[in-house]
């Protein structure tokens, strides 16, 4: 027996505010401090959207016609693993389901279900004392459902507010809250509905309002009472390791189509596919120019690719890679906007080609429930098998079918198929068909990378062997790179000499290494130079140590590292056998982080300022919207003590989830002086302080820590970044007088387009570099240079200088 708190929103009718009230609960009740799990009755794909803005959390879908009755409990206790209350929305009115099933899959039908207590929203805008009726006729009409309150929606003013609570607490319902009419609130329509949370540059701020609307218009107390008084359920949470094949010798790509035009899939789809052993990696077909590294599958679901038409059209290159990508058997699953953006053209702009058919948007809506079944033998099962599944699109596909359709739609072909290809407007539930699911990955499994997408740096049983690579590509660091006599452009460290006082300071701490270490007094000292509390610290052996104490510190669901970035947290989630999902920002954007990349359901964000090696030096306002309730957000700001006057550092930032690492072996030359910190959350710092073992950090570091941290250690920081600033302007002017393409860096440090061959012809003449193709979305063409005094520098220059080609 599993205990949950819960509670549905449902109405009488679409239109009254379900969305509204449930999102608002949602925002209301994750504000206060509790884990919150959305749910949305139906196939619905936009609500969720929402709700995991609001909660931090994937949304949830809970539908009987797509899964199955006996499914719908265990979704709905797996989609609540952790949290403190799940809310449900429901979908139209309480008791519609679909058409001609006396009710099956309509909220009213979720919520016997899984014995849940209803809350009703009801627009009052056009009655008053009829809204007793109303409630009463829902409170009696399906005898084993709890209507529990009653929230009344779009009220005119007190007094018509009054009339109405009084009819509907005649009938013995209490009446939980009264949100007036307020326009300032409502989500924007479009064709299809709500347009989806990612569209919605405001929609974060909207929400806050929302929030704070109800929270100051709706008794929270007792929407938890009801919650609490919810039966135990007696299910087992699903679990998607029940449903697949894990495969762990291997860990293809499945690159899955998202961004603005592709908002819409189901949270279990992607974890069924991690769950055989594949690796998720999200691309945005509107901007990344190509596919994820390493892609062996497509996976390209709903959206509103119509809206977004002239950036899908106008992403040439990718739509390029695609096309050959489909036609040479990568393999590919495409729903509804999947399938539009699989045609020739949309509404007369080009789209992938891949499929020989057109698609045209028409002012007819197309919503339905279907039991198909697979037309032919492809990708996903073989001819005859039945399925449940879904299908709403105002569009038209001509031909709608290919010579091997998908489905059989009550006698009627639809779809396009193929070994290695399945596309059609219908979008199946993948908990209610694993099979499909394991279709899919064995065949990735099977597939080869698509030789337009770049390979991913190499595994440990094919790196080169040599004194510039180790095993594993992602603990590559600069530090290999260098060897006698060579020009060290390779490692970030300070080329200064140490300062006097730090010298004394290392001595001081060795002479004192006689007895263990107390690393008090480096706390308190990090703690007044942050301003922040002596529980808000915990120091560290360099930023590294940072990176596995973190990766130790919870189970985490779906941690994400921005690329391309230092590779260390990559590691250490690994190690602590985690898969890590990467977002990727672009060279053409200047490295830039677009924070709607990152997924909503993350639970641990790893994000470098400025990164290592790009230099990119994100703003605060950027990097700040990252925190929600439910995940932890980590800044990597080793290289932030180059920044004159660290502008954008989040050190002194008091937010829930925020922790910042600090390195101190960069700017005070002591790689061998294992130092660091960590700011941040004073929760998660107790959690990461937990992971450490006792005496990690020696005490020449704990000196080096206090020593760093004062006042002369504050002006020669300053000095000393100020001085790298002068540097890497001297590299970057002579970069740019090659023609050499070099990003816009705040670090000790630049990325430049040197191209191919050029690492190694380098090394031959005597000048070690970085190598960028261990970053995850750099290549070969990429590499890394150190910011060095301007002698060495002109060195360099006149090396490349020498070198006849760049290509």
């Amino acid at each position: 027996m599993v205990r949950l708190p819960r509670v549905l929103v449902a109405a009488p009718a679409s239109g009254h505010g379900k969305t509204t009230l449930a999102t608002g609960l949602m925002a209301a009740l994750t504000r206060r401090g509790l884990a919150v799990s959305g749910h949305k009755v139906g196939p619905d794909y936009i609500d969720p959207g929402y709700h995991a803005l609001a909660t931090g959390r994937p949304g949830r879908n809970l539908d009987p016609h797509l899964v199955g009755e006996s499914l719908v409990v265990p979704l709905l206790l797996h989609g609540a693993r952790g949290a403190d209350v799940a809310v449900v929305e429901g979908v139209m009115g309480l008791f519609d389901g679909r058409v001609g099933g006396a009710g099956f899959a309509s909220t009213a039908h979720v919520a016997a279900l899984t014995r849940t207590p209803v809350v009703l929203v009801v627009d009052i805008s056009h009655a008053s004392r009829s809204i007793g009726a109303v409630v009463h006729g829902m409170r009696t009409f399906q005898p084993d459902l709890t209507v529990a309150g009653v929230v009344l929606n779009k009220a005119g003013s007190p007094r018509h507010a009054a009339e109405a609570a009084a009819a509907v607490e005649a009938t013995g319902v209490p009446v939980l809250g009264v949100l007036h009419r307020d326009d300032g609130i409502r989500a924007p329509s479009r064709h299809l509905g709500l347009v989806p949370a990612a569209e919605r540059a405001q929609a974060a701020a909207a929400l806050e309002s929302l929030a704070e609307r109800v929270a100051e218009h709706v008794d929270l107390e007792a929407v938890l009472e009801l919650a609490r008084a919810a039966p135990e359920l007696d299910a087992h949470p699903w679990d998607p390791a029940d449903h697949v094949r894990p495969v762990t010798h291997d860990s293809p790509v499945v690159a899955v189509a998202a961004g603005r035009a592709f908002t819409f899939r189901y949270a279990e789809t992607t974890e069924l596919l991690e769950a055989a052993g594949c690796t998720i990696a999200m691309f945005d077909p509107a901007r990344d120019p190509h596919l994820p590294p390493g892609t062996r599958g497509l996976y390209l679901g709903g959206g509103f690719p119509e809206v977004h038409a002239a950036a899908l059209a106008a992403n040439t290159s990718l739509r390029a890679e695609l096309r050959q990508a489909v036609l040479d058997g990568v393999p590919t699953v495409a729903e509804c906007a999947g399938l539009l953006y699989l045609c020739r053209s949309l509404d007369g702009r080009p789209m992938v080609g891949a499929l020989d058919a057109e698609a045209v948007m028409t002012s007819r809506l197309t919503l339905a429930y279907h039991r198909p079944v697979f037309g032919s033998d492809h990708l996903l099962g073989e001819a005859g098998t039945s399925a449940t599944a879904h299908e709403f699109h105002r569009s038209t596909v001509t031909p709608a079918h290919g010579e091997s359709p998908m489905w059989s739609i009550e006698g009627t072909p639809a779809g396009f198929a193929g070994p290695t290809l399945s596309a059609s407007y219908l979008h199946v539930h993948w908990a209610g068909h694993p099979h499909q699911a394991q279709r899919f990955a064995d065949t990735v499994h099977a597939a080869s990378v698509h030789r337009s997408a770049p390979a991913p740096p190499p595994s440990p049983s094919d790196a080169p062997t040599s004194n510039v690579a180790l095993t594993d590509p992602l603990r590559h660091h600069g530090d290999v790179e260098v060897g006698d006599g060579l020009l060290d452009f390779a490692v970030n460290v300070s080329h200064l000499p140490r300062p006097d006082w730090l010298e004394d300071a290392l001595r001081e701490g060795v002479a004192a290494s006689t007895r263990y270490p107390d690393a008090r007094e480096a706390h308190e000292a990090v703690a007044r130079r942050h301003g922040r509390d002596r529980a808000e610290v915990l120091i560290t052996a360099g930023a590294a140590e940072a990176f596995f104490l973190m990766a130790r510190a919870r189970s985490w669901r779906r941690p994400v590292v921005v690329h391309p970035q230092f590779t260390e947290p990559d590691v250490a989630l690994r190690a602590a056998g985690h898969k890590v999902g990467h977002v990727l920002c672009r060279p053409e954007d200047g490295f830039a982080l677009d924070p709607a990349l990152v997924p909503a359901d993350a639970d641990l964000v790893v994000v470098g300022n400025p990164t290592n090696p790009t230099g990119r030096l994100h703003p605060a306002d950027v990097l700040r919207p990252l925190v929600r309730p439910g995940r932890v957000v980590v800044v990597d700001e080793a290289f932030m003590d180059f920044v004159p006057g660290e502008p954008e550092t989040l050190t002194s930032q008091r937010l829930p989830g925020l922790v910042v690492i600090r390195s101190l072996t960069k700017l005070w030359s002591m790689p061998g002086i294992r130092a660091g910190y960590i700011v941040g959350d004073p929760a998660v710092v107790a959690e990461l302080g937990e992971q450490q073992p006792p005496w990690s950090v020696s005490g020449p570091a704990l000196a080096a820590v206090v020593a760093t941290s004062g006042p002369d250690a504050l002006i020669e920081q300053e000095r000393r970044a100020r001085r790298a600033v002068r540097e890497r302007r001297v590299l970057v002017d002579g970069l740019a007088e090659l023609g050499v393409e070099v990003t816009d860096s705040a670090a000790p440090f630049v990325l430049a387009k040197l191209g191919r061959g050029t690492h190694a012809w380098l090394r031959g003449a005597g000048i070690a570099v970085r190598r960028a193709d261990t970053f995850p979305g750099l290549d070969d063409t990429w590499a890394r240079l150190a910011v060095r005094e301007p002698d060495a520098t002109q060195q360099l220059l006149t090396t490349l200088r020498s070198k006849d080609t760049w290509s």
